[in-house]
C-alpha cells in the first residue's frame, strides 16, 4: 500500500542547510500552487543545486543584483527568473542568509489539478510531460516573476507552498551533471533525480548559442 503523502508544510529549518543537502531531500516533496482558477499540486522528481559565489553556474556567482536579490535570503523563499526571452523558471532559496544558494525545480509529477495544468501546457502529449523540464514546470503551475520572493514554507494559504510529501529513499536518487551549464560549473554533478521516473527531463549538455550574422 502506498502511504498518503504528508501535507505538513516544510519548515524554515529544512531550507536553512547547505544546498547539496537540501537538493536531493526535495525529491518526493509536494509543491502546491494556489490560483483563482484552482490549486495544482506537484511531486518533485528532478532538481539542480546552485551554490552562489562558490559556483560559476549560479546566477549569484558575480554578486548581488536586482535580479538575483531573493537568492541572498532568507531561506524557504521562491526565486523566479526569466530566461531566453520567453520562459520562467523557479528555485527555492536555501542555506544561511547572504549565501545565495538555491535549488532549481526541474521536473515533477502533477498529482492534483492536471486539468488546469493541461490548459497551460497544450503542447504536452501526455500528463507525464506537463512539468517535464523547468520552463514547463513553471508554465504548468502559472509561475512568473510576480511570485519572486514568495515565502514557500508558511502554514498560510500562500500562492506557493512546499509540503513534506514522501521523501525519496537515497538508493532511488541519482545524480549527474547539471543540464545546459557551461564552463567551470559544468563539471559539478549537482543534478538530482528519481531513478526511472517518467517525468524526469532528458539530460542535455550546454550548446553555445550562435550569434546571428
Amino acid at each position: 500500500m502506498i502511504a498518503t503523502p504528508d501535507r505538513t508544510p516544510l519548515s524554515r529549518e529544512f531550507f536553512d542547510r547547505p544546498v547539496l543537502d537540501v537538493a536531493p531531500d526535495l525529491l518526493g516533496r509536494i509543491l502546491v500552487r494556489t490560483t483563482p482558477d484552482g490549486p495544482i499540486a506537484l511531486r518533485l522528481t528532478e532538481v539542480e543545486a546552485y551554490d552562489g559565489s562558490d559556483d560559476p553556474g549560479s546566477h549569484a556567482y558575480r554578486g548581488r543584483t536586482a535580479r538575483n536579490d531573493v537568492m541572498f535570503g532568507p531561506p524557504g523563499h521562491v526565486y523566479v527568473y526569466f530566461t531566453y526571452g520567453m520562459w520562467f523558471c523557479m528555485n527555492l532559496v536555501c542555506g544561511p542568509e547572504d549565501k545565495a544558494s538555491a535549488v532549481l525545480l526541474r521536473a515533477g509529477e502533477i498529482i492534483e489539478g492536471a486539468e488546469l495544468a493541461r490548459t497551460r501546457r497544450l503542447s504536452a502529449r501526455n500528463d507525464k510531460e506537463l512539468a517535464k523540464g523547468p520552463a514547463r514546470l513553471a508554465t504548468a503551475l502559472g509561475v512568473d516573476r510576480s511570485l519572486d520572493g514568495t515565502d514557500a514554507c508558511t502554514p498560510e494559504d500562500t500562492p506557493l507552498r512546499m509540503l513534506t510529501g514522501t521523501p525519496v529513499p537515497s538508493d532511488q536518487v541519482l545524480n549527474g551533471p547539471r543540464t545546459g551549464v557551461s564552463g567551470d560549473g559544468a563539471v559539478h554533478p549537482w543534478r538530482f533525480w528519481v531513478a526511472n521516473d517518467p517525468t524526469v527531463s532528458p539530460y542535455r549538455a550546454h550548446v553555445p548559442r550562435r550569434r546571428r550574422s
